[in-house]
């Protein structure tokens, strides 16, 4: 027994080390303190085995202990989640950029266009009308506003908005055949080269599209004409520390970046495939004929979370999406099951702490047609208007938003095997992180938490 409890007590003691450490990296001060005293008492409990181990009641406590462990390590290993009946219907409705919260914001800036939306929609016009009275993102009168910052993200979605002629061009002669497999692997590549944190292709279905353009009045109400067969999914991953500024300034300025990040690689990649004789079209923050988060879902990156949002499957809901299509057939990228939704259905942090309520805390909610995570986006988009920022609460608290770190990895592994597994895990999240921490009055004095001068 004493070659056994020196064995758990070294195991158990890196593992609280490795944690203990990893918290303080992070900054979780409250994770770092709990697991300090986690570690001491394991500590303690072992050296007890190990000094009184002659006594009766510490021999029976010390084989109870061991016996919980193994127990414990072997149900952590079982892979096993109930199967669910495949809920998507095969044609699923498209969805129309002109009923996207943006869209319908903007008409307050198109006399004509108002009067055809809401001739069209009445029911919304009395909601919308009093979104439409706030102010906008930036204005000196938000929560979050700084006079010296604010015009920093308002300057990445004005640049953003000029470069959105770019994202179709002339498609050079086609001077070779090409291999799927290996243009596949080299877009792939220049993705991650450029910043990029992962990659999925799917082929692009009639309902990864909008049915008609809404965003811009230029091409308000006209139908999506889009006929590429793939879709290349680039992920870039906004930097924690940031986010967890949420839904201080700190939390958009992140956001904005990395828009302008996605972009960048999608802009590159569909002009290289129309330097190989392709058409290729990038789609970017405000200039999208797709629906990013399905796509994403289509091509393995992830699973669709209860916020309404990607939730992928290394760095959490804490991403931002671009996309590129084209007509060149290229090879999919394989689906995993990751078992997100199952810890979405148990978890309800981004429900009990959202602001405004805006997320289900119940079941999936139905719309186009069929059920599936999305939240209440007059209630979401009217606190962005009111605060100056683009909220970000949901992704703070989410239990996935976390670094890409050991421990992180092996938490992530041990919630994708089995919903006992997820419970557990939950729990101490809570127990380490809090199950709600409280919404920030002002922004932090430090508001680049990544850079430092």
């Amino acid at each position: 027994m004493t070659m056994i409890n020196l064995f758990l007590m070294t195991v158990t003691a890196c593992l609280f080390l490795l944690m203990t450490v990893s918290s303080w990296h992070e900054k979780e001060m409250r994770a770092t303190f709990i697991l300090t005293m986690g570690f001491l008492v394991n500590m303690m409990a072992w050296i007890t085995f190990l000094l009184f181990a002659r006594l009766a009641w510490v021999f029976y406590l010390n084989l109870g202990m061991v016996f919980f462990l193994i127990f414990f390590l072997l149900v952590a290993f079982i892979g096993y989640f109930p199967r669910k009946p495949d809920s998507l219907p095969d044609h699923r409705e498209q969805f129309d950029e002109r009923d996207h919260m943006f869209s319908r914001n903007n008409l307050k800036f198109h006399t004509e266009l108002h009067r055809k939306y809401y001739s069209r929609h009445p029911e919304k016009k009395a909601v919308d009308e009093k979104i439409h009275r706030q102010s906008e993102l930036g204005d000196t009168s938000h929560t979050y506003f700084d006079p010296d910052h604010s015009p920093i993200f308002d300057a990445a979605f004005s640049f953003l908005d000029r470069i959105r002629p770019f994202a179709k061009g002339e498609v050079k002669p086609r001077l070779q055949d090409i291999d799927p497999a290996t243009v596949t692997g080299i877009i792939k590549k220049i993705a991650l080269y450029y910043g990029a944190v992962d990659v999925g292709i799917s082929p692009l279905e009639t309902y990864h599209l909008y049915s008609h353009a809404g965003r811009h009045g230029s091409d308000w109400g006209k139908p999506i004409d889009n006929h590429h067969k793939m879709a290349i999914v680039i992920v870039v991953a906004m930097d924690v520390d940031m986010m967890t500024q949420a839904p201080a300034l700190p939390a958009i300025l992140e956001s904005s970046r990395q828009y302008v990040e996605a972009a960048k690689i999608a802009y590159i990649i569909a002009e290289y495939l129309r330097h190989l004789g392709y058409d290729a079209r990038a789609h970017s923050d405000g200039n999208y004929e797709t629906l990013c988060v399905p796509l994403a879902v289509s091509s393995g990156l992830g699973e669709l979370g209860r916020m309404g949002i990607l939730v992928h499957k290394t760095y959490g809901p804490c991403v931002r999406l671009s996309v590129v299509t084209t007509e060149l057939e290229l090879l999919p990228t394989a689906k995993g099951a990751f078992h997100i939704d199952d810890f979405c259905r148990i978890c309800k942090k981004c429900a009990e702490n959202c602001p405004t309520k805006s997320i289900a805390s119940g079941d999936q909610p139905s719309s186009r047609g069929f059920q599936h995570w999305s939240v209440d986006p007059e209630r979401c988009f009217s606190f962005w208007k009111k605060i100056g920022s683009d909220c970000g609460f949901c992704i703070r608290v989410c239990p996935y938003t976390k670094p890409d770190t050991l421990f992180h990895r092996l938490i992530r592994f041990y919630v994708s095997r089995n919903p006992i597994n997820q419970r557990i895990a939950l729990f101490f999240d809570d127990l380490l992180y809090g199950r709600k921490p409280s919404l920030p009055h002002r922004n932090p004095k430090r508001l680049f938490w990544t850079f430092r001068p």
